[in-house]
């Protein structure tokens, strides 16, 4: 009987499965940490919101009723997948979570979530957690620039590169070998969705989007362990995911600098408690507004000259119904900022529909920009022009918003947002907040991971 060949590992299967917290630069080392507060912080925010309820009531309803990992801000436990499932549901409601511009993806949805469950389970060092959680950002990063720009346009790469991050994440810790984390890329490949089309109406489905990623990740992983088998060319293939969704995919951008560049360094921080693509010209209107002194009674018009992608997932939300699809609004997040100088969670849900908000709203648009559109996603360029209401044009510009790689957060800056957004959430009282973030500051010294809350 003829054997079949012996498939090649990709390079990036065998970094994931190889990949030790000694090999991650120090300076790497730390911004993982960073983000990993980062992460906790929006956990917290979200665990109690509508849509992440009803994902965590399913997720507990399928049992079991305790197990080895948390279900964060509720006090239970469960198995790993189903706590996968309801933490990564609560990371991106927010809109708090981090994003890697380049990839237009949030890593930390989908990676520290299967990551703790699975860490929690099988004891793992906080420093096997850490490299386990680079080796998913790692992945999911260059898994999301593969697909491109024109993946962005219909998929939210957060659900689909999210699921091989997951995966790459999980099959770290399980120690998985190259071939078999080749073989969990297939399988995580294979179930890889998520649509934009939700943002019209205001549905529920990002935060299934993330906690799909999660769970199918995990469980990709796992059956790896097991022997099951997956696609061996899931990204190339004539029936992988560049064929079936992407027009402009790059498998270059695979293996790029590998080892050498870091990707996760690479991640933002979000400030606005918005859609990402909102922040440079939030930035950019708050320069306009400090530097000429200028109220909101004083703006008559604002342009927000912006990339393609802004475009097409802030596009199709001109009137915003609910607190979630207005952070979608470009209108309003400016509105907001505007108002407060900040357009945080608060401002959004007590003043996302007030006249005040909808009236400087109606008065933002967006027009495409070549230079900001050539520079994205690499660059997220802030760039507006304000008419005031006495008849003078102004222009701002902002080349890094806040929270980007060279306009970072400062430990003490990401220690107070995630306190703020615990108490924003109000699952959790908040010197046990405050105790577990001053823990999570240490994790690459713990032994063994354990819960990061009380059990109730």
């Amino acid at each position: 009987m003829k054997q079949e060949p012996q498939a090649t590992i990709h390079p990036l299967a065998q970094f994931a499965a190889q990949l030790q917290w000694s090999d991650v630069p120090p300076a790497v080392q730390d911004r993982t940490v960073d983000l990993w507060v980062d992460w906790f912080g929006s956990v917290l925010a979200g665990c109690q919101a509508r849509p992440v309820a009803s994902i965590t009531r399913f997720a507990l309803s399928q049992g079991p009723a305790q197990g080895p990992a948390e279900v964060i801000g509720h006090g239970a436990s469960s198995s790993p997948m189903m706590a996968a499932l309801a933490n990564a549901a609560a990371s991106h409601v927010a809109e708090q979570d981090d994003v890697h511009n380049g990839s237009v993806f949030h890593p930390a949805a989908v990676v520290f979530p299967p990551a703790l469950a699975v860490a929690q389970q099988i004891g793992a060092s906080g420093a096997e957690l850490m490299a386990a959680c680079v080796a998913g950002y790692e992945v999911g990063i260059r898994v999301g620039e593969f697909l491109g720009r024109s993946h962005y346009k219909i998929f939210h790469t957060t659900a689909t590169a999210g699921t091989l991050a997951a995966a790459a994440a999980v099959g770290r810790l399980l120690k998985l070998t190259p071939a078999q984390m080749q073989h969990a890329f297939g399988s995580a490949g294979t179930q890889s969705a998520g649509l934009w089309e939700f943002l019209r109406t205001a549905a529920d489905s990002k935060q299934l989007h993330t906690a799909h990623a999660a769970a199918a990740g995990l469980m990709a992983a796992f059956l790896a362990q097991d022997g099951f088998t997956g696609a061996q060319d899931i990204f190339t293939g004539p029936q992988g995911l560049a064929a079936g969704m992407s027009t402009d995919a790059n498998p270059a951008r695979l293996t790029d600098g590998l080892g050498t560049r870091w990707a996760t360094a690479e991640t933002s921080f979000k400030w606005h408690a918005s859609c990402r693509h909102t922040h440079p010209a939030a930035d950019a209107l708050q320069q306009v507004m400090r530097e000429h002194g200028l109220a909101p009674a004083d703006i008559a018009q604002v342009t927000c000259h912006v990339h393609q992608g802004a475009i097409d997932v802030l596009g199709p939300v001109v009137s915003p119904s609910t607190v979630h699809q207005s952070k979608f609004s470009m209108g309003t997040v400016l509105a907001l900022a505007a108002r407060f100088g900040h357009a945080g969670l608060t401002e959004f849900d007590a003043e996302f529909l007030a006249p005040d908000t909808v009236a400087l709203r109606e008065k933002v648009s967006m027009v495409l920009d070549p230079e900001v559109d050539a520079a994205y996603p690499q660059r997220w360029i802030g760039k507006v022009t304000v008419q005031t209401t006495d008849g003078h044009t102004l222009h701002g510009r902002v080349d890094e918003p806040k929270g980007d790689p060279g306009n970072t957060l400062s430990r003490q800056e990401i220690t107070d947002k995630a306190l703020r957004l615990a108490a924003y959430g109000g699952a959790v009282p908040a010197e046990q907040t405050q105790t577990a973030i001053e823990r999570l500051w240490q994790v690459a010294l713990w032994p063994c991971t354990q819960r990061l809350l009380p059990a109730n």
